[in-house]
């Protein structure tokens, strides 16, 4: 059984009611499973699948403004559940809301989607405002 991979709709609701007219930083943390599971049956590893979504989906997501700001490597969780690990860490700046909900309508991006979706064991994708570096913790 897998975690969380898609967004349900009460959560998307309420992330298209924030505020779209703002810059957007999202950050991802993914869990890939070890062998996709795609509907058809085709055989390939997470990261395989994971690199196709990657791909398929770059040229609307930069068409849409977006562009990747931090990526790093996990290495452990310090505070918090220490089940938890991560395969990609990433965050994704979009113009806008509005950007990113596109994004989620484009026809190509909904065909590279299941990429994603055959990929991904468990993930996190938390909404942010990107804020000004002050030089100090919060």
């Amino acid at each position: 059984m897998s975690g969380h991979v898609d967004p349900d709709k009460e959560r998307y609701a309420i992330f298209k009611e924030l505020p779209r007219n703002q810059k957007i930083h999202m950050l991802n943390l993914v869990r890939l499973r070890e062998t996709a599971v795609y509907e058809d049956g085709v055989m390939v590893t997470g990261r395989e699948a994971y690199a196709a979504y990657s791909r398929e989906s770059a040229p609307v997501f930069k068409r849409l403004g977006g562009r990747i700001v931090w990526t790093g490597k996990f290495d452990m969780v310090l505070i918090g559940p220490d089940t938890e690990y991560w395969d990609i860490c990433f965050i994704a700046e979009y113009p806008d809301a509005e950007a990113f909900i596109s994004m989620l309508r484009d026809e190509d991006y909904r065909k590279a989607v299941k990429h994603r979706q055959a990929a991904v064991f468990d993930s996190r994708l938390i909404r942010c405002q990107p804020g000004e570096m002050r030089g100090e913790f919060g």
